[in-house]
């Protein structure tokens, strides 16, 4: 329908470090770019398989979002494959949000997020 992507991992380069989580959305800044996660933010599920989760580079603009070309389902393991900093939070409540402090490098909770409705 969009053609194939060329994702930055292989499929033999996923390994097993966050498995049974369930979906979760990325974008291709992330899977292709191969950009490392800056925010990332949990809501509830839109089915049960969902994790609620989604992963974002920090440099989507909303027009880039909205193309369906830029974004894809993945196992949250996958993207735990892309960065791994992200693993201490994903038992991390529903309504949670966190960015990746530019100073430190490390990934931090915020509380200010705006959840989408």
């Amino acid at each position: 329908m969009f053609g194939k992507k060329e994702f930055k991992l292989k499929a033999e380069q996923i390994k097993p470090l966050a498995t049974g989580y369930g979906t979760c959305f990325a974008t291709n800044l992330i899977t292709i770019e191969g950009k490392k996660i800056n925010f990332m933010y949990r809501e509830n599920s839109r089915n049960e398989n969902d994790s609620g989760w989604s992963f974002f580079s920090g440099y989507e603009t909303d027009q880039y979002i909205n193309n369906p070309k830029n974004t894809q389902i993945f196992d949250v393991n996958t993207i735990a494959n892309y960065d791994q900093d992200i693993i201490p939070f994903l038992n991390s409540p529903i309504n949670s949000a966190f960015d990746r402090n530019q100073n430190t490098g490390k990934i931090e909770q915020v509380f200010d997020f705006q959840f989408p409705e």
